[in-house]
């Protein structure tokens, strides 16, 4: 949920959260966080109960999740080998 930044304060791309941010995560997915963490808010729950909710609703998202993709399988040797050509490499060269 966005919420406006509090007055007195800026809010832009110079943060230092929004820098950590970035440097964790630059290049790769490996920073995003694909579990959402759920509390249960406005609640008279106990917290025995209120475990007992997220822990019921986090077994949903497991089970309703869809499933992994399939990787894609690798091209073809002599669609790769074309590839490098019409770019001007040499397919028989090491990759690095």
């Amino acid at each position: 949920m966005w919420r406006p930044a509090p007055r007195g304060r800026q809010c832009g791309s110079g943060t230092k959260a929004v820098r950590e941010l970035a440097r964790r995560s630059a290049g790769t997915v490996s920073g995003v966080n694909r579990r959402p963490r759920l509390t249960l808010l406005g609640s008279g729950a106990t917290p025995e109960e209120a475990a007992a909710v997220v822990a019921a609703i986090e077994q949903f998202l497991r089970d309703t999740a869809p499933p992994v993709a399939p990787a894609d399988p690798a091209p073809e040797a002599w669609l790769r080998a074309a590839r490098l050509e019409a770019v001007g490499l040499d397919p028989d060269a090491p990759a690095w």
